[in-house]
């Protein structure tokens, strides 16, 4: 029997290992492979880039994704009844940014005993239910921030951190890493840590607001040398609050992601630094990496999908360019 048994395994895998193509066979059901792509939200340009690199797996292994996210990227609830959903209509996979890293433990718990297979994207899961994590090293880039912000202050100054929202694995994570690494230089003091900008811009802006009033003289000067912030909203949301202030380029500012309006910023030097992303690499490998599983391959337990820290000196290399200004 034993022998029989590899007899049997010895001829499956290579038909397991055979991509690209064995995604796009039909199920047992006759349906076509169907992964649910589930984002944190739609709205932010780090989402719809996400989006394009999951289209381009999609089309590479002639697979049907669909792509859906909660509206506000604070509604758990929501993302929460997507993956239910999902469940119900039978889906062969999921790929699965959660907004909470706690909230998001039982629908994938649920997910995995109906056989569905969850890979984990951007943001990590207190879990061990879902088969790979594709994300960026988060806590490596908010210390590649800190290490950038020490040489701009030439290692001596005040700092201040608007964090993004509780739960999100991704940001904490950037947030942890850029203070334990400022922590390396003792003359940089931050002196704010414990503010939240919330889920969108409009949040971060009056978030930005509050926490710069007390940092300011009687003539409306900051009496703070250096702000980071550890997401595309918090970013946009404190520039505003910089900009209408009459502050913007008056502070050492380092952000996290890109948009139009952040790469303006940095080229006109009210931003000194970003932290970027490859969010089209991460949609795509997030696809393939679950297409891969339901093909029997093995995959890795952790992908990195690579940070870089852009400046207004390298923004026009054509490698920086094509992460500051990604197409959709």
């Amino acid at each position: 029997m034993r022998q029989l048994q590899l007899l049997l395994l010895a001829c499956l895998a290579p038909l397991a290992l055979s991509l690209p193509g064995c995604a796009e066979k039909p199920a047992a059901n006759g349906k076509r492979t169907i992964i649910a792509v589930i984002p944190k939200g739609t709205t932010h340009e780090f989402w719809k880039s996400v989006h394009a690199g999951a289209r381009d797996a999609s089309a590479e292994l002639k697979i049907e994704i669909i792509w859906k996210g909660p509206l506000k990227e604070d509604d758990r609830e929501q993302q929460i009844a997507l993956v239910e959903d999902f469940i119900s209509r039978g889906v062969a996979g999921m790929a699965l940014a959660p907004m909470d890293d706690t909230a998001l433990r039982a629908p994938v718990a649920a997910a995995k005993k109906a056989g569905i297979p969850v890979v984990i994207f951007d943001s990590n899961l207190k879990s061990e239910d879902f088969v790979s994590f594709v994300a960026t090293d988060n806590y490596r880039g908010g210390a590649m921030a800190a290490e950038h912000m020490a040489g701009l202050l030439a290692d001596k100054g005040r700092v201040i951190l608007l964090r993004y929202q509780e739960g999100s694995d991704s940001t904490i994570q950037r947030e942890q890493g850029f203070l334990d690494a400022i922590k390396k230089h003792p003359q940089i003091q931050v002196v704010s840590a414990n503010q939240y900008g919330g889920p969108t811009t409009e949040t971060a802006y009056r978030a930005s607001e509050n926490l710069l009033a007390p940092h300011k003289d009687a003539s409306g000067n900051l009496t703070v040398e250096g702000i980071f912030c550890p997401n595309e909203s918090t970013t946009f949301g404190m520039l505003r609050a910089l900009q209408d202030g009459g502050l913007a380029g008056k502070v050492k500012f380092i952000g996290f992601d890109t948009s139009a309006k952040l790469e303006a910023a940095l080229r006109k030097g009210h931003l000194n630094g970003l932290i970027l992303q490859n969010p089209r690499r991460m949609g795509y490998l997030a696809v393939k990496t679950i297409a891969d599983h339901l093909c029997g391959q093995q995959v890795p337990k952790r992908i990195d999908t690579g940070a870089t820290l852009v400046t207004p000196d390298n923004a026009d290399k054509p490698e920086i360019k094509a992460l500051l200004t990604p197409e959709f």
